[in-house]
């Protein structure tokens, strides 16, 4: 995929109208630029200079940011900028001057835009598009050159949107072979054009690039110029920040519906929170579309044709209690025929974010009962203002529950767990070691704090697994790595976990504005101000978390993980923590484990799958070519859908047996917060109702074209193999108890 198509394909990425209100933006953004780069010298853990080489940084990252593909500002243009704010941009942000140099940047990228969008058009209009030479393009073009003039950008962007529409071409027609081999409806037959389709998402982008507010600009610069100090430092405009806040209370203000931006510029209702607002009104339907909004109930409609995702959010959203009114096409009516619905915003909780827990009663190799213990836990979220939703919390329960059902092993599911709260991690760690250090916290004076549990004694003490994968980061490897240094389970998946071993701290921009300042819409600024260490002393950074178990998976092959972000911190040691003492060497048998998995690993079909795709994905990416031949674009993409139909026809026939042994041996139960919340009991999991519970959504024709069979039972080859490497240490450790016991009362005998 190009980086335009990629580009264009965000920008119809699902949105969430959940949140809640925020102001518009009339603070002065110079003076925010200002104190931004103040709070950035004072209080950043790195302590940069601010100086002219960290000031081109800044330039090199905003440029990076707007034209990540390098086919819209020309070299002239860069030279320009690199002449005139090179050396001063630094200043200029001092200086209370960083907005002119934003709004002179962003103005030319504008108008690049606009100039190559105007030959876009024309040539996705007129334009015989050949494709059936042998002309390539490069899938990433970030270490490419800036193109010398505007006839080689032109040409360059040419060659992306031809891209674009032999690329849509192909995957049309295998889905129009699709549907025919599965004797479905075509969803092809209701679409424009792709040349009309590549129009539409290029007018998008059009639109987003110049309906930009100054708040837009001013984000744009400041993000880049945070995030020019460390991956994670950033800067947020009032509505990002809004979002970010919501993000980790996991409980939303909006009407509880999930947007879809459309090509044709309208926005399209694709989910509905079960008893959410909008769900509880009861006008508003899958698939209908909206036009405009009227924010305030106050009679003045906004059309939001084309309009960028996120204005469109937050025109919808707002406080709880008041009320929006939308322009709808419903999806059943005639075209032209639209009506008014009047929404009362309230509050929604995100319960496919939520902690849930789960027990799988099986047996071992032998026919002996076990009784398994699961925790899944997608974020480490946590009301910061009122404290009243708390993720250790929900967890502590479930794992009170969980040793109530006497369970033999506990799998702790920390897969895409992208972290949160440390707070939350620190007294959750507790639940499973006891008292003891955590995580250790270094500053920018270099000073070291380590900060222990609550618990004397642990809740849970028996066998357990985490899994991870590369996407587990920040909090998630703090609990992760804690419990590795403890010794207390054995670390399931990826190579390692994501890799960032650094804390932020939200601050309120506002509050540094000069005193007769207007401080609204001023934003925050996301700010890394320290290292965390695990209790052993080994930083998390860059290399993340190793896996004691480490099993091929489907990221094996993308550039996941902080050594591959910009600016990322080094990985480091500092000593231990005061009080830790590591635990006995392979109490966890790791050795005899990692023997017994590697064999089920190199037998598993699954796992060779991951392995064949991951080995296909790095040559692709390492040749970094793209043709641009018809025939050749459409033998890579049809080999590849046969060389998947293999798979699952295979999967099929061998899942079938599966199925067959999971009815005979497994069962399965699950235990949510609203359950808890009842004094439920565990209910049968059924994985094809996973979500219906709380979210009805509309169904996708091309995504049913995906026959690929479910995982019997819904669990993926990693669960299933984490299954049984805890069944391997529970057996471990049960006959090292024996042994244990065994000479004490040989002893008594004598």
């Amino acid at each position: 995929m190009s980086l335009l198509r990629f580009r264009l394909a965000a920008l119809a990425a699902t949105a969430c109208v959940l949140s809640g209100s925020a102001s518009a933006a009339q603070a002065d953004f110079n003076e925010v630029g200002r104190q931004v780069a103040i709070m950035l010298q004072n209080s950043h853990y790195a302590s940069l200079p601010f100086n002219a080489e960290t000031g081109q940084r800044f330039l090199d990252d905003y440029l990076k940011q707007l034209d990540p593909a390098k086919v819209y500002f020309t070299a002239a243009d860069v030279e320009r900028f690199k002449a005139t704010y090179g050396d001063e941009l630094f200043k200029m942000l001092v200086q209370s001057k960083g907005l002119d140099a934003a709004n002179d940047i962003y103005g030319t990228f504008r108008k690049r835009v606009e100039a190559r969008g105007e030959m876009a058009k024309k040539f996705l209009k007129d334009d015989p598009l050949d494709f059936t030479g042998h002309d390539t393009i490069a899938r990433t073009r970030k270490d490419a050159a800036w193109p010398k003039d505007d006839a080689e950008a032109d040409g360059l962007l040419r060659q992306q949107l031809k891209e674009a529409v032999l690329s849509e071409t192909v995957v049309r027609e295998l889905q129009a072979k699709m549907a025919k081999d599965q004797g479905k409806p075509d969803p092809t037959q209701s679409e424009v054009s792709p040349r009309e389709k590549v129009a539409l998402r290029y007018e998008r982008y059009l639109h987003t690039i110049k309906d930009a507010a100054t708040d837009d600009i001013a984000d744009g610069l400041l993000g880049a110029v945070a995030r020019s100090y460390d991956p994670h430092t950033d800067y947020m405009i009032d509505r990002e920040a809004s979002r970010f806040n919501d993000s980790m209370r996991n409980e939303l203000v909006g009407i509880g519906a999930e947007l879809k931006p459309e090509d044709d510029g309208t926005t399209r209702i694709m989910g509905i929170m079960i008893n959410g607002p909008a769900d509880r009104e009861g006008s508003l339907q899958l698939r209908d579309r909206i036009l405009a909004v009227d924010t305030d109930n106050s009679g003045t409609f906004t059309d939001i044709k084309f309009m960028e995702q996120n204005k469109v959010v937050d025109l919808i959203r707002g406080k709880a209690g008041t009320s929006v009114r939308l322009q709808v096409q419903p999806a059943t009516a005639a075209a032209g025929e639209t009506k008014i619905v009047t929404v009362a915003r309230g509050k929604v909780e995100i319960k496919g974010a939520q902690a849930s827990a789960g027990i799988i009663d099986t047996k071992s190799p032998e026919g002996t009962p076990r009784r398994l213990g699961w925790i899944t836990l997608p974020s480490f979220y946590s009301d910061f203002s009122a404290g009243k939703t708390r993720c250790s919390v929900d967890v502590e329960q479930f794992v009170q529950r969980l040793t109530a059902e006497k369970i033999d092993g506990l799998i702790f599911d920390l897969r895409n767990n992208g972290g949160g709260s440390l707070e939350e991690v620190r007294r959750m760690t507790g639940f499973f070691t006891g008292s003891g250090p955590v995580v250790q916290e270094k500053n920018t004076r270099g000073l070291v704090k380590a900060s222990d549990t609550d618990d004397r004694k642990a809740i849970y003490d028996g066998p357990m697994v985490v899994l991870i994968n590369k996407a587990s980061a920040s909090a998630s490897e703090i609990l992760a790595g804690a419990l590795q240094d403890y010794g207390r389970a054995v670390i399931v998946g990826d190579s390692s976990t994501f890799g960032k071993g650094t804390v932020q701290e939200p601050l309120d921009v506002s509050k540094m504005l000069p005193f007769f300042s207007n401080r609204d819409g001023a934003g925050m600024l996301k700010l890394t101000i320290r290292k965390f260490y695990r209790p052993s002393g080994s930083s998390t950074q860059l290399d993340g978390v190793a896996s004691d178990v480490i099993l091929p998976g489907p990221a094996d092959s993308m550039e996941i993980g902080e050594k591959f972000l910009d600016h990322a911190f080094p990985h480091d040691r500092i000593k231990p923590a005061p009080g830790f003492n590591p635990p006995a060497k392979d109490s966890l048998f790791l050795s005899r484990l990692q023997e017994a998995s590697a064999k089920r690993v190199k037998a598993d079909k699954d796992f060779g799958y991951y392995l064949d795709d991951a080995k296909r994905s790095v040559e692709l990416r390492d040749k970094n070519s793209v043709s641009l031949n018809l025939e050749d674009r459409r033998k890579e993409l049809f080999d590849l859908d046969a060389r998947q139909e293999q798979r699952n026809a295979e999967r099929r026939e061998r899942f079938k047996t599966l199925e067959q042994e999971d009815a005979k041996s497994l069962k399965l139960t699950k235990l949510t917060l609203d359950d808890l919340a009842k004094g439920a009991a565990f209910h049968p999991y059924d994985p094809a109702k996973e979500n219906e519970e709380y979210i009805r959504r509309a169904k996708d024709p091309v995504a049913e074209l995906n026959d690929a069979p479910d995982w019997p039972s819904g669990l993926d080859p990693i669960k299933r193999e984490g299954i049984k490497v805890l069944g391997d240490l529970i057996e471990a450790t049960e006959n090292a108890k024996i042994a244990e016991v065994t000479p004490k009362k040989e002893a008594e005998i004598r």
